[in-house]
């Protein structure tokens, strides 16, 4: 009877972490992004409160597994190795210097600190709790849904210029609920990406192509229409790396004999193909930029080119993106080892940015770069060592035998390339909801296959 009590109570805080997962992963998405602090303190203090539940649940089930744990590791050690950045360790020169830590903001590093560990409760929380298809299908309709829902406010927006939320400012460079068009693009790259990885990978599938293709075409206007120079150049990037990671004239390129230069002949054809195919595609996206958005996107991205020549400003403010670069590789330069602190960028760039003064960057405009001078050596080989286990495990997923697993993970992976190219000229995944939806597609990619060995974790994620 006891037994029987505490499965009903374990499924029922299942059903109810699953769901607000689910929630909140929308509702950040709401408020600008989630980029205000108060905004970010109770996403924070939400995500707390279902992992609380969550470990209730484990208790219960005995069910908690170090696997569930393992794909996250190097993040968990950022975690703590910025919590370390942020102590008061090292002492000053002199007996009346107060002691100092390793990040410039240390503050800021703890903000950060907290902020990323609540972001990897979420994914850990999805990697424990996704564990069919569908609740894997639900996830993926969350994540599309924010985009073709903030893709839409997005077009309303700049269709009637009119505040559709308090305090949404109204310009040139918000769309959608975002204050920052590129943010808006680097969001919808990836329920774009997810909606190409799906079509491509279920192309024999009519009624599911005739489904997402409306989806992807909206996704890809409203990113067009937004005039994100980033956006626009990931999203082709995310096309180019569907055509070469698929191969679409595999069938074509089979050998007739095993020989090696039957092979070779068949190999070269096949690369020829995708070659052309690439070129028209490029061709045809050029045309369909100009045609979508007009004469102002042409324009947009025409001024390229002045983001990294020499400042025009006469009052030496020195905003363009090279020389924000610029600065902070010395920057990077001068704190090579432990950098200046997550979070505390904004502070030691001030001594690097030759300029007036009267813009500061608080961003590098680069999230590698940004990186590099925030985490040092030690902060890179850490997200290096995470990307590697990410590798592993994606391509693990690729090969699976569920054909909707190897569409989601691909889709997933499309989406993650994206972003990755976008974050050369951008700082995107500073946004919250950005780096949640981020997180979400890392941990599709990693999900693993089968049952839980556990029966009854089996029996109660059962839906």
């Amino acid at each position: 009877m006891k037994e029987s009590r505490a499965r009903s109570i374990a499924h029922l805080l299942n059903q109810i972490i699953f769901t607000s997962l689910l929630v909140i992963i929308a509702a950040t998405a709401i408020p600008f992004g989630t980029v205000q602090p108060w905004w970010i303190s109770v996403f924070e203090c939400a995500v707390f409160l279902v992992a609380i539940l969550a470990v209730i649940e484990s208790v219960i089930t005995r069910s908690w597994s170090a696997a569930d744990l393992s794909p996250f590791a190097p993040l968990l050690v950022l975690v703590l190795y910025s919590v370390v950045q942020s102590l008061f360790l090292f002492s000053g020169p002199g007996p009346l210097y107060p002691r100092t830590s390793l990040s410039a903001d240390p503050h800021g590093t703890r903000e950060f600190a907290i902020r990323l560990f609540a972001l990897i409760l979420v994914a850990v929380l999805l990697f424990r709790n996704v564990s069919n298809r569908s609740r894997l299908r639900k996830v993926i309709f969350v994540v599309v849904g924010i985009g073709v829902a903030s893709a839409l406010f997005g077009i309303l927006r700049k269709s009637f210029p009119a505040s559709f939320l308090p305090g949404l400012p109204i310009g040139e460079r918000g769309f959608g609920q975002f204050v920052n068009r590129n943010h808006f693009a680097l969001m919808v790259e990836m329920s774009l990406g997810l909606v190409l990885g799906l079509i491509a990978s279920q192309v024999r599938h009519r009624p599911k192509v005739l489904l997402w293709l409306p989806i992807c075409g909206f996704l890809w206007v409203a990113l067009i229409y937004s005039g994100s120079r980033g956006g626009i150049l990931a999203s082709l990037c995310e096309f180019l790396f569907l055509g070469l990671i698929l191969d679409p004239i595999r069938h074509f390129a089979k050998p007739e004999t095993g020989g090696k230069w039957s092979r070779l002949q068949n190999f070269a054809g096949g690369m020829l193909v995708r070659g052309f195919l690439i070129v028209c595609l490029v061709g045809l996206f050029a045309y369909g930029v100009s045609w979508v958005g007009g004469e102002p996107v042409v324009s947009n991205l025409q001024m390229a080119t002045n983001d990294f020549s020499e400042q025009e400003m006469s009052d030496n403010t020195n905003a363009s993106r090279k020389e924000i670069w610029s600065a902070t590789w010395r920057l990077i330069k001068a704190h090579p080892i432990a950098g200046v602190g997550f979070g505390g960028y904004w502070i030691g760039i001030t001594k690097y940015h030759d300029a007036s003064g009267e813009l500061v960057p608080r961003q590098a405009h680069n999230d590698y770069l940004d990186l590099m001078a925030s985490g040092g050596l030690i902060g890179v080989a850490l997200v290096a060592w995470f990307a590697v286990v990410f590798l592993k495990r994606a391509r693990r997923r690729l090969t699976s035998p569920d054909a909707y697993n190897r569409a989601a993970c691909l889709g997933a992976l499309t989406g993650i390339f994206g972003v990755c190219v976008h974050n050369f000229v951008d700082f995107g995944l500073q946004i919250t909801i950005n780096a949640l939806l981020f997180l979400v597609l890392v941990t599709i990619a990693m999900l693993s296959d089968g049952a839980r060995a556990d029966t009854a974790k089996a029996e109660i994620e059962a839906t």
